[in-house]
């Protein structure tokens, strides 16, 4: 009967005017004769408890319990930024924010606060269909997928970002065909940081075969090409509100599925981008059409369907978390995640973003993250050093460096904030990343000396190669990470910011003269290799201490 009943749902769409059909498939699935699948009463999200214990919980649970667990837990840093995202969707279409921005402050510590958002996701009406398995509105799917389902599918690997690769992997696609069934709550996971995260480039589904030319075209998500930030509070329900704006005009409808709230795109032509309804619409895009099909029990999903989805026309409103950062050709755009430049080499545009709405006239209107943070009561003093400030939040990036289809890696990393202390988090931050830009490129210099001596007739081909045998910049951003981390702590923690620059500046700079040693220890012992290392020792050093180097690397106060 259950072999029956997929068969006829794979065609329901064949025939989609046929009426009684529908009835049939909704008869079926009400009687139980399916599997269904609902995140706000099966456990799906693995949180973290305020006493370090991970368990899985429900949506209703979750966001019930949200002041008893400490944060979300994922296999990777998008799936947790998913989750919450789909979390803050739920909380803005319950009408769980805050009303205004001269309450949001003190709304962030009412405990028990996104209780409202809990009661409300457990009493939708039963028209409301909840269930990642319905025939004809499943849970964040696009059930006009269905009929193609069997043919054009692929193994659950397709879902999951980290694991698809181009989709040429294999030239048969067969890594994407693999059998092994995927837990339907991890399915569920990945369907959100597909909606959310996805990259671009091209579905493996045919548009002539299917809904339309465009649906295998995959537009670059929400978030898929800029780096997400969020404010994380000690509990997932002070993260929440953190991360919970006001709202002026209406909240939204939250995107269930894709065949019921509102009429979507087609797929015949490239549509241009539709309006946002609010918050609650932003939070929940489907950025994919996406259909899951389930194994008999239901424990399970062992095929999915992916092709395009929504296209959202975005403005600077609904880029309420962005920081701005120059490209190369000037023009600045919000900060995008990249494979050679990691995040914490811009942190200090937060902390800019947080002092410029501190200090900015005619009020604060909590339009951005920053704009909220600076609503924040600002600490008269810095705290006593070693002892952590009054109120401490963390600012959370997060990004995928991806080419088109390809997930190359996350990027994510953390930053302290304290409410009065931007400035010093701010001049700590930019001094900091500038020791290391300005270390790195005394770096390359000491290779060019070496190269220059090693090679004195190169080949113009092979002169990028033989430089690289004597740069140790990747060994240096590598390890300049952690000193970094260690300087933005105790900036926090009220160290004086001048004497904590100058411990990182030194630092650093041993640590690259080291890097640069052993780069050099390839060199072969005799008078030309000895030559060549000190001439890149030699630059290394008179960089370090020219008039133009931060004035830390040479001792001075700047």
């Amino acid at each position: 009967m259950l072999a029956s009943c997929r068969v006829r749902a794979g065609n329901r769409y064949e025939q989609e005017e046929n009426d009684s059909s529908v009835s049939e498939l909704r008869a079926l699935h009400d009687e139980g004769l399916r599997p269904r699948w609902d995140p706000r009463e099966s456990p799906c999200i693995p949180v973290l408890t305020l006493e370090d214990r991970l368990v899985d919980l429900s949506l209703v649970d979750l966001l019930h319990d949200a002041d008893d667990l400490r944060s979300v837990e994922g296999a990777t840093p998008g799936e947790k930024v998913a989750v919450i995202e789909f979390l803050l969707a739920i909380c803005y279409a319950s009408g769980t924010y805050p009303k205004s921005a001269a309450q949001w402050p003190a709304w962030v510590d009412q405990k028990n606060a996104l209780r409202p958002a809990a009661e409300w996701l457990a009493q939708r009406p039963a028209d409301e269909v909840w269930d990642l398995f319905h025939p004809v509105e499943p849970l964040g799917q696009n059930s006009l997928l269905a009929p193609f389902l069997d043919e054009h599918g692929a193994g659950p690997a397709q879902l999951v970002i980290e694991r698809v690769g181009d989709y040429n992997q294999f030239f048969d696609h067969h890594h994407l065909e693999h059998p092994s069934p995927l837990p339907v709550a991890q399915a569920f996971r990945a369907m959100l940081t597909q909606h959310v995260y996805g990259p671009a480039g091209r579905a493996r589904i045919s548009g002539k075969e299917t809904l339309g030319a465009t649906i295998t075209n995959l537009a670059a998500t929400r978030l898929g090409t800029r780096i997400r930030v969020l404010a994380l509070g000690d509990s997932l329900g002070e993260t929440l509100r953190l991360n919970l704006a006001p709202v002026s005009g209406p909240s939204g409808r939250l995107n269930r599925t894709w065949t019921a709230g509102m009429e979507r795109r087609g797929f015949k032509a490239k549509p241009s981008g539709r309006p946002v309804t609010g918050p609650a619409d932003l939070h929940s895009c489907l950025g994919r059409s996406v259909l899951l099909r389930p194994t008999p029990s239901g424990d399970h999903v062992d095929r999915v369907l992916l092709g395009a989805g929504e296209l959202l026309s975005l403005t600077k409103e609904h880029l309420q978390d962005a920081v701005y950062a120059k490209r190369a050709d000037g023009t600045s755009k919000p900060l995008w995640a990249s494979a050679t430049r990691a995040v914490w080499r811009q942190a200090h545009a937060l902390y800019a973003a947080v002092a410029e709405a501190r200090s900015a006239a005619g009020g604060n209107d909590g339009s951005t993250l920053y704009r909220r943070l600076a609503l924040f009561p600002a600490e008269d003093v810095a705290p006593e050093p070693g002892q952590q400030p009054a109120r401490r939040i963390e600012l959370w990036t997060v990004g995928l460096v991806a080419k088109q289809t390809t997930a190359i890696a996350w990027v994510d990393g953390t930053f302290p904030f304290a409410p009065g202390l931007e400035a010093r988090l701010y001049l700590a931050s930019y001094r900091g990343s500038d020791i290391a830009e300005f270390v790195a490129s005394a770096l390359y210099k000491a290779a060019y000396a070496a190269w220059n001596v090693a090679y004195p007739n190169p080949k113009p081909a092979d002169k990028n190669n033989q430089i690289a045998r004597f740069d140790a910049r990747g060994q240096h951003w590598a390890a300049t990470r952690e000193p970094f981390d260690l300087l933005m702590e105790e900036t926090t923690l009220g160290e004086d910011v001048q004497a904590s620059l100058h411990e990182y500046a030194a630092t650093v700079a041993t640590a690259a003269r080291r890097f640069l040693t052993e780069c050099l220890d390839s060199l072969p012992r005799n008078s030309q290799g000895a030559k060549t290392r000190a001439a890149a020792l030699r630059r290394f050093d008179d960089e370090l201490t020219t008039a133009k180097a931060p004035a830390e690397l040479r001792g001075e106060t700047s």
